[in-house]
């Protein structure tokens, strides 16, 4: 099998060419040279370029694919290039969406799988959404077969750890010192958070799995946690308790709206995904790695490149522990045990 990756050096990306490489398959990954590529292997070659450029992007299309996997395509416009560059160049073409084009409702039974109607509140979703809907008109006019997947949050090293607030979260540094943190609402909104590996599992065992083409699936595992357990779970992978200072989310987020972005368009909701058409139609999708698992290797790797947030020059967070505790919030403090 030769699979075409444009990206391969990404978060979930690593994890696909990991689990391609295991299947046998020749991986060739086209993307800029400027990310270190951590899977050094005879299978796994590289093409230099820009994918913005089409020019550069059509240099992929000098020979046949099996499948071409984007991990890259943000735009419409982009979208767009791949169907004129790949359209009769492969037999599977295999999108990274998101579930951000899902928006924030959630079903009567809270887990969204993929009849779901799609309603994306923020310009990625938007985006992604309408990406889907291109390669989707180009399967149906049998360009190639398309696979859609939408991962959730996917965390793993190479990648900062997200908290309730903020994609680089500083809350892991305070809760390392026995300070106190910030959660939106009440901390029982339910998240799910995946493990790049398993992730990478599903869009390599998707390849060339005749059930996938014409479809869309989420990637998530099946352990849905609230923010409680979330950060229960990875305090005690310090070896600390996690102290949750609880507001409204719109107090938080009015204090600098550009850095707690992500709990404006997606934090402050549920995002609790159901995967079970991904495990019935791709069986080897099975999720292996917990929360404190990767929460470890992801902090091991932080530390090991000098990328751990240190806590004590962040002002803001400070002035808004100290707004909170002035009007009386006490901190909740979660206790945590070997066994969580």
């Amino acid at each position: 099998m030769d699979v075409l990756i444009i990206g391969g050096t990404g978060l979930i990306s690593t994890g696909i060419v990991k689990h391609l490489v295991a299947r046998g398959a020749n991986v060739t990954m086209f993307n800029r040279g400027k990310r270190p590529n951590h899977l050094r292997h005879a299978q796994v070659q590289q093409i230099t370029g820009d994918r913005s450029s089409l020019v550069e992007l059509s240099m992929c299309a000098r020979r046949p694919w099996d499948v071409v996997i984007d991990m890259i395509c943000f735009t419409p416009e982009q979208a767009e290039a791949d169907i004129q560059v790949f359209g009769g160049k492969c037999r599977q073409f295999i999108f990274c969406s998101t579930v951000c084009t899902y928006g924030i409702k959630s079903p009567a039974n809270i887990l969204v799988d993929e009849t779901f109607p799609q309603e994306p509140i923020s310009q990625y979703g938007r985006n992604k959404l309408a990406c889907e809907k291109k390669f989707l008109a180009a399967h149906e006019q049998k360009r190639f077969a398309v696979t859609i997947i939408r991962p959730s949050h996917t965390y793993g090293p190479g990648a900062p750890l997200i908290d309730n607030l903020e994609s680089d979260a500083v809350s892991w540094d305070r809760i390392a010192k026995g300070k106190p943190v910030l959660c939106a609402g009440d901390g029982l909104g339910l998240w799910v958070s995946t493990y790049r590996d398993d992730v990478g599992k599903l869009f390599a065992y998707a390849a060339l799995n005749e059930k996938t083409f014409g479809q869309a699936y989420n990637a998530t595992r099946d352990q849905h946690l609230t923010w409680r357990d979330y950060y229960r779970t990875v305090a005690g992978v310090l070896g600390k308790e996690a102290r949750l200072i609880f507001m409204p989310a719109e107090w938080i987020w009015k204090h600098d709206q550009q850095r707690f972005g992500l709990l404006r368009e997606i934090t402050a909701y549920h995002g609790a995904y159901s995967s079970e058409k991904a495990k019935r139609d791709v069986p080897e999708f099975v999720c292996e790695t917990d929360l404190a698992t990767g929460a470890s290797a992801t902090f091991h790797d932080i530390r090991r490149r000098g990328a751990w947030r240190n806590g004590d020059s962040d002002r803001l967070y400070d002035i808004m522990i100290n707004k909170a505790l002035a009007i009386g919030m006490e901190p909740v403090i979660l206790p945590w045990s070997s066994s969580t």
